[in-house]
């Protein structure tokens, strides 16, 4: 993988798990820090991504398609800068967010992008993560399923935000 031109100035934090997740950007790939990248165009709703929540958002909206549901995904690889652009974006081409992180949502990638919607363009939104509870240790796999980090969690997730949506 390519970084783009842009230099960071300053401080970077990497996450990195441990176990192995599908590669989804061919060797020649550009990764642009606060950059998302649009994986997968949708009408019916966008699921912005991170991490390894976007192999299983991409797995989903798979799932949704089979549904007739006509999913986006949004992969956004950088927390900071957060690409506001791009989840604007979706929100208008879609008119509803599930965002999927293996992660608080509470201070993560479901918070940041609930504040982005709330200033610029307000739609439905559910946030698949950890939810606001002490955690529990298991096998990775075990983990992703107990607190519903899954390509159906992510589905479940859609089905009640597009609910909302057809009840604004």
């Amino acid at each position: 993988m390519r970084y783009g031109r842009r230099a960071i100035d300053g401080p970077v934090y990497i996450r990195l798990g441990r176990a192995p997740v599908p590669i989804l950007h061919q060797p020649d790939f550009l990764f642009q820090p606060g950059k998302g990248v649009l994986l997968r165009e949708g009408k019916d709703v966008a699921i912005v991504s991170c991490g390894i929540m976007v192999a299983a958002a991409i797995t989903a909206a798979d799932l949704l398609a089979k549904e007739g549901i006509d999913a986006a995904v949004l992969n956004i690889h950088t927390m900071k800068p957060l690409d506001t652009e791009s989840i604007v974006k979706v929100a208008k081409n879609t008119g509803a967010l599930v965002t999927a992180e293996e992660h608080s949502v509470i201070g993560g990638l479901g918070s940041a992008v609930a504040e982005v919607l709330a200033e610029n363009h307000p739609v439905p939104l559910k946030r698949v993560g950890i939810m606001d509870m002490f955690g529990v240790s298991g096998k990775p796999d075990e983990l992703l399923e107990h607190y519903g980090l899954t390509p159906d969690g992510i589905v479940r997730a859609v089905r009640e935000v597009l609910s909302r949506k057809k009840a604004v």
